[in-house]
């Protein structure tokens, strides 16, 4: 599957770049259709070439992360500089419509892998300081840059807010592959990855809402944080009730070919059908993997699948009970599948995130980036020494490697655009001071992953294995 996708991808892209770079001057004959005929079949080799050593690239980026402590998102994101702005080997422009697509897909592959491969124990207890990390980073990050814009560049309040509120929330479509490559603490992971799959929404929410307000609306505090919580629970209701739903469907499905790709499509439905039910489609498929990862822990705990005759939701034997395969022998094979497929998916897209960097903007607006990344630093400090009585067990060093984790991806540039299309010439900077930002914090990235070195969990693995085990 990751191979016939990776082609049918590596086509489509293709044919953009023909229809787009190859001009229509005048009527051909023959013999120019067979020149032409040649040319795209070279063109298109190289361009496979392209592809493959890009994933050969980060198969050894992957792999060397132990030994140089240097992510393969950064490796990737420079990479995609160096072919793009600098040598101009692919015209950004072209990708900018798929960048989109590549980051929503790879980013909800990443949460699925995240839920399937995370405790029920481990959400619930840290899931209250990753939230408290999000808001309260969110909110301080947000009002430092509003108060640089509005002292120094002197934007009025509302401008201010909404270049904040596009600056304030982490990447997670970054900071989650840099997760499973660090060597941290589960503990500072969960929280983490919390406060990752949360961030997002709080920047849409808060740009949608001062983009109202802008437009003469009202966005009372009230109605912001009843949108919040009811986007959360809605999100949870929908990632239970569907990873219940697949729990008592893959037992039948297990034996039959291609069941990988029907989990997958169920990814995309859960996905899709919680953003048209105006939930928090991210969270939902992390609950959606985490539900499919602790059910049968849950089903074991309550002595449910003792019975042999037991009949129902829940169990396993109410479908084809004799054909079903180990749970944990699923599980496995859908860490494996999904994992292949995200790193596929994301490859390409970190490539054409860092091709998209536009230099001209960066130097013209590089002293306004330094101020607002500056504000966004000391702010990340003060939200993660406010939560310290939530983190108790955090050492100095992780809290320090807590502030470090602050990139800025996809979700910041996205908003950008959508600001400037919202409110005209006044916002045409935010594009490339969103751009200048995502360098700065991924370049800031790259000190705390030197600073996980020689941090190996090797004691609360050994807990965790022995808990398990109890």
């Amino acid at each position: 599957m990751p191979t016939l996708l990776f082609v049918c991808v590596a086509q489509w892209l293709r044919a953009i770049i023909v229809r787009l770079m190859i001009p229509q001057r005048r009527v051909l004959g023959p013999a120019d259709h067979m020149q032409r005929f040649n040319s795209n079949i070279m063109d298109l080799n190289l361009f496979f070439a392209m592809l493959g050593g890009l994933l050969v690239l980060a198969f050894i980026a992957n792999r060397l992360v132990r030994f140089t402590g240097v992510p393969d998102v950064i490796i990737l994101m420079f990479t995609g500089v160096l072919i793009g702005p600098v040598l101009h080997w692919i015209d950004p422009d072209i990708f900018r419509g798929a960048t989109h697509g590549f980051g929503s897909l790879a980013l909800m592959l990443i949460l699925f892998e995240g839920g399937l491969d995370l405790k029920l124990r481990e959400i619930l207890s840290h899931f209250g300081g990753g939230f408290f990390l999000a808001l309260v980073s969110f909110l301080m990050a947000g009002v430092s840059v509003a108060v640089v814009c509005h002292f120094v560049m002197h934007f009025e309040w509302i401008p201010a807010l909404l270049v904040g509120a596009v600056l304030g929330c982490i990447s997670s479509s970054i900071i989650l592959p840099v997760l499973q490559q660090v060597s941290l603490r589960r503990d500072v992971k969960v929280t983490l990855l919390v406060e990752a799959s949360l961030g997002d929404a709080l920047a849409v929410l808060a740009v949608t809402s001062l983009l109202d307000v802008a437009r003469g609306g009202q966005a009372h505090p009230q109605t912001i944080a009843w949108s919040l919580v009811s986007s959360l629970i809605l999100s949870l209701c929908c990632g239970v009730l569907a990873g219940m739903l697949w729990s008592y469907l893959l037992p039948a499905l297990t034996e039959e070919r291609f069941w990988h790709v029907l989990t997958f499509a169920a990814v995309l439905l859960v996905y899709s059908g919680t953003h048209a039910l105006k939930g928090n489609e991210l969270v939902a498929v992390l609950v959606f993997g985490l539900t499919l990862s602790n059910l049968p822990v849950v089903r074991r705990r309550l002595h449910i699948d003792e019975a042999p005759d037991a009949t129902g939701w829940f169990s396993q034997t109410s479908l084809i009970a004799e054909k079903r395969g180990s749970v944990e022998n699923q599980h496995e094979q859908m860490l494996t599948f999904h994992g292949e497929l995200a790193f596929l998916l994301r490859t390409f897209f970190f490539v054409l995130l860092g091709a998209l960097v536009e230099f001209g903007g960066l130097r013209k607006n590089l002293l306004f980036a330094l101020a607002c990344f500056g504000a966004l630093l000391i702010a990340r400090w003060l939200a993660v020494e406010a939560g310290r009585p939530i983190w108790k067990g955090f050492s100095r060093r992780e809290r320090e490697i807590m502030v470090w984790f602050l990139p800025r991806g996809l979700i910041t540039a996205v908003l950008g655009i959508d600001v400037l299309e919202a409110r005209g010439a006044a916002f045409e900077f935010l594009p490339s001071l969103a751009f200048a930002v995502i360098l700065l914090s991924n370049l800031v990235l790259l000190i705390g992953t030197f600073r996980t070195r020689g941090m190996a969990p090797v004691v609360e693995a050994s807990a965790e294995v022995a808990a398990e085990s109890a």
